[in-house]
């Protein structure tokens, strides 16, 4: 009798999946299963569902094998979907189960999908989200604070300094005795500019004291004292002196 209402079973799967069942014996056969859903443009999963029926099928639960034939499933989920597989068949004792069984196992592997394309795209808006943040720090100023500011300005003020000592005895190695003396004189003489630009950075440091830390773009104070520099460099002195 349990013969008979197995072979009205596979006759029933056979109209289902004519393409997807193999027959192996009268008490075992293989199905093909794929997920209910296919995510457009990302890899899905596709097993090999191995049913085979002991003689007192369907009073008692058949042997499950499941193997995957597109894409990887780690042994963890292997074991998992088995389990499931497991309960849906104690629910369904007494009764033929294979296409409940086949049913749960496509509904879980969409499932199983969805989740792996969500963790895919999560991991490129994350790889997006770093290069966006990396390109922004290129354009930011440096940040600095109060203590940082001063001590570059101080080395910064010192390798200027050094620098300029360097080309004024280069050029005063070409002038006459009067004319070193009005060039030092000149030298040690500052301008209205060099006042203006002493206070300015006398007023952002104390800034710098009071708000804590600040983004400063510390190229442009290069830039303007090169500029500075520059035009020392046009003095000129006449013939008479």
């Amino acid at each position: 009798m349990a013969s008979e209402a197995l072979a009205e079973e596979f006759e029933v799967l056979e109209s289902i999946y004519p393409t997807e069942l193999t027959k192996l014996s009268e008490k075992e056969i293989r199905i093909d299963v794929e997920p209910e859903e296919i995510v457009d443009g990302y890899d899905t999963l596709k097993l090999v569902l191995d049913v085979r029926y002991p003689d007192d099928y369907p009073e008692v639960l058949p042997e499950l094998t499941i193997n995957p034939s597109e894409g990887d499933l780690e042994d963890e989920e292997v074991e998992h979907l088995l389990k499931e597989l497991q309960t849906v068949g104690e629910e369904n004792l007494g009764m033929a189960m294979t296409f409940t069984l086949v049913s749960h196992l496509r509904e879980k592997l969409s499932t199983l999908v969805h989740a792996r394309y969500e963790h895919h795209k999560q991991e490129e808006a994350e790889k997006e989200r770093l290069v966006v943040e990396a390109e922004e720090a290129k354009t930011r100023g440096t940040p600095v604070t109060p203590e940082s500011f001063l001590k570059w300005k101080a080395k910064f003020d010192k390798e200027l300094a050094v620098k300029k000592a360097r080309e004024d005895e280069e050029k005063m190695k070409g002038m006459t005795p009067k004319e070193r003396e009005e060039y030092k004189k000149l030298a040690t003489r500052l301008s209205g500019r060099q006042l203006f630009e002493r206070n300015k950075d006398l007023d952002a440091a104390d800034d710098l004291l009071e708000e804590g830390t600040v983004s400063v773009d510390i190229s442009q104070y290069e830039r303007e004292a090169i500029e500075e520099e520059e035009e020392e460099d046009h003095v000129t002195f006449s013939d008479s002196e």
